[in-house]
């Protein structure tokens, strides 16, 4: 039986061929990136503090990149679920998504059953913003400042009510540090709609709220809730005139952040082109002007700097976290 003849111009063609795929497969998966919409996933709810940043970045970042990003709210257990669509994602580039105190260092101490690992799952981008609190208070409390009220709040004779919007939140992670440093018996209410949680509060259902700025700064300034303290580590312009704790002497910092990230493994050169366009586009006054008319505090911070600052975050939060005994599940 005779062999196939093969000849030797066919054979250098199935060579190249062979060796142009590799390349291609490169080209095809970064040098030609983004070549269809990015899906930006933010595991909070719309109209938070996440979803208003999403949707400011993403619009820019689409400028950049010439391609639709396209924010996906997956809001659910405390972050969680969103994160773990994020996780579970192809490393392809086409999905992002939103970094948080909750999701990227908090969750892991709160939560026993994970399904990602905040360290190992993801790829820092870059960060975005803080978001200080303000703490806030029922108008029937007596109290005009933050030293007022911690005298108040030890003669109830009762656990101190605190409300947030979830386990692992800024603003549950706030209450708690407060617990630690005052010394006060306190009971976390973790709530999934803000708008009833403020409304619990005016009415004196719950004593206090570390609550995000543009959340209350309408009720606040019409008297319908007392702002005491700033939780940041500088006051903010929406309330010029309100001092921070520090300021009032109580040693708290507690600011939530966001930044962006997606899942490991994304090849080098889409992070680094994610990491640029982001970078390039927090430089962009007009949208620092929009992050800050927000509550928000701009912070411009890259992928080596990002990763690092949530590593600090978690062991911060692990301390205070396992001080307190708080659990979500």
């Amino acid at each position: 039986m005779s062999k196939p003849m093969v000849t030797r111009r066919g054979a250098l063609l199935a060579a190249g061929g062979a060796m142009m795929l590799p390349g291609l497969a490169r080209a095809q998966g970064t040098g030609d990136w983004p070549n269809r919409p990015i899906r930006w996933i933010n595991p909070g709810p719309a109209g938070g503090a996440g979803d208003v940043l999403s949707r400011l970045v993403a619009d820019r970042l689409q400028a950049r990149l010439g391609q639709p990003v396209v924010v996906d709210n997956r809001p659910g257990a405390g972050t969680n679920i969103g994160m773990t669509a994020v996780a579970r994602a192809a490393p392809d580039g086409y999905t992002v998504g939103l970094a948080s105190i909750a999701a990227n260092a908090a969750n892991k101490w709160l939560y026993r059953n994970m399904q990602f690992d905040p360290e190992k799952d993801f790829a820092a981008v870059g960060m975005i913003a803080l978001v200080p609190n303000i703490v806030v208070i029922p108008p029937a409390v007596p109290a005009q400042n933050l030293q007022q009220f911690i005298a108040w709040a030890r003669a109830q004779n009762r656990p101190i009510n605190f409300g947030s919007v979830g386990a692992g939140s800024s603003q549950h992670l706030a209450g708690s540090q407060f617990q630690v440093i005052t010394g006060l018996p306190m009971q976390h209410l973790p709530y999934t709609n803000s708008g009833q949680m403020n409304t619990d509060l005016i009415e004196g259902r719950i004593d206090m709220l570390f609550q995000s700025i543009s959340a209350v700064t309408q009720m606040a300034q019409a008297g319908r809730m007392r702002p005491i303290a700033v939780s940041g580590a500088e006051r903010v312009a929406a309330f010029p005139d309100l001092p921070t704790m520090q300021q009032q002497g109580v040693e708290i910092v507690s600011t939530g952040w966001f930044g962006l990230c997606t899942p490991a493994g994304v090849p080098e050169p889409i992070l680094a082109r994610l990491e640029t366009e982001l970078l390039a586009a927090m430089e962009e006054p007009a949208l620092r002007e929009r992050i800050a008319t927000g509550g928000s505090v701009p912070r411009r911070m890259g992928r080596v700097e990002f990763a690092e600052f949530m590593a600090a975050e978690s062991a911060r939060w692990r301390t205070v976290i396992q001080a307190v005994g708080a659990t979500a599940d």
